[in-house]
């Protein structure tokens, strides 16, 4: 089956103990009572909660109970960071899991985003993970959860790596050519950024309006990083948010007069159903959260439909202007990707950018 999120009343109708809530004291009625309470806290970032109910899961679920313990560990913001721990746990996971079929709902996305997350770890990108740095396997692991299980999170990491001239080789001839990476991971980021994926449309954004590896666009750069805003789940919206506000403010205004004018229409073309909280938290989520940003002029920071009030030329398609011709080779991989979602998005190590390539 396919693990979904559940709501708050799921979570204290599925406790089932009331022990203190220490690994090793708490029993539950049930394996099932184990996973309603295991998943439904770490959905809510309970993990106090999801723990112990993790660990009792283990024994009969030993899959689904390492894989949400992996991310647990593997949360920089959380109380309980242990990479250490959390490459333990996907590597195994990755090492069982790695020739499951892809079709599989349940196993399927553990597989992708366990190869994925040892993917970054033996790139070096968690030094505390004490991981000894081995390229030429997480290109492998990278290539593996990309292609074969077509994990959007996966593709995203791999058209990072191939615009740094880096990652697997992936010529029919076998030569490693870096400027064909290159133009491979402009395919990748295109092509997630044309199916709704927030993170490469925000990454594009950032490069579009920086002329880097694109030709500079600040008018598509601002359109392209409002969509992704709007489509980033709550564990990707810091960064996402920082790079729209970098490109809003610097923003002539004709640039957001040309984007205001397409706005409904690329969240329409490019747009997905937003992640939505289940999960109120000691009832705060009524208080204003999110953070208030301004510009160095101290402009507020909005959407730039309520920015402008003249519209601009009509819109055009997704296409990122690149020069040279951007070409887009058949990578053996399907025109749109199916890969069942894991709730809620995960975070893999050295996911988001600071600052582009």
């Amino acid at each position: 089956m396919r693990i979904s999120r559940i709501a708050a009343a799921g979570l204290l109708a599925g406790i089932a103990v009331t022990a203190p809530v220490v690994a090793g004291d708490v029993k539950f009625r049930s394996t099932a009572d184990a996973m309603r309470q295991g998943i439904s806290a770490f959905n809510g970032g309970f993990y106090e909660l999801a723990l112990p109910a993790l660990e009792e899961l283990e024994k009969q679920k030993p899959v689904v109970a390492r894989y949400y313990m992996a991310r647990i560990y593997g949360d920089n913001e959380g109380a309980y960071t242990d990479h250490s721990k959390a490459y333990a746990f996907y590597k195994s996971l990755a090492d069982e899991l790695q020739d499951v079929d892809a079709d599989d709902e349940e196993l399927a996305p553990i597989a992708a985003k366990s190869l994925t997350a040892v993917s970054m770890y033996l790139r070096g990108n968690v030094p505390d993970a004490n991981v000894r740095t081995d390229v030429a396997a997480a290109d492998r692991w990278l290539h593996r959860a990309a292609l074969f299980f077509n994990d959007e999170d996966a593709q995203f990491e791999l058209a990072k790596v191939m615009l740094r001239g880096e990652g697997p080789d992936m010529t029919l001839g076998g030569n490693d050519d870096p400027q064909s990476k290159v133009e491979s991971g402009r395919h990748w980021l295109s092509r997630l950024s044309r199916n709704g994926h927030p993170g490469a449309q925000a990454f594009l954004a950032d490069l579009m309006w920086r002329g880097k590896f694109v030709d500079k666009d600040p008018a598509t750069a601002l359109n392209l990083i409002d969509v992704a805003v709007a489509n980033a789940p709550a564990s990707e919206r810091v960064w996402i948010e920082d790079i729209y506000q970098n490109i809003f403010c610097n923003a002539g205004e004709g640039v957001r007069q040309q984007a205001t004018g397409r706005v409904a229409d690329w969240r329409n073309r490019y747009g997905r159903q937003p992640e939505r909280r289940s999960i109120d938290k000691s009832g705060l989520d009524d208080l204003a959260v999110d953070p208030v940003r301004t510009c160095a002029n101290g402009e507020l920071v909005r959407p730039i439909e309520a920015s402008a009030l003249v519209s601009g030329p009509p819109v055009a398609p997704l296409t990122p202007p690149i020069s040279p011709a951007i070409r887009t080779p058949n990578l053996g991989v399907p025109a749109s990707s199916s890969s069942p979602p894991l709730a809620p998005a995960m975070t893999v190590p050295g996911y988001a950018p600071a600052s582009g390539p």
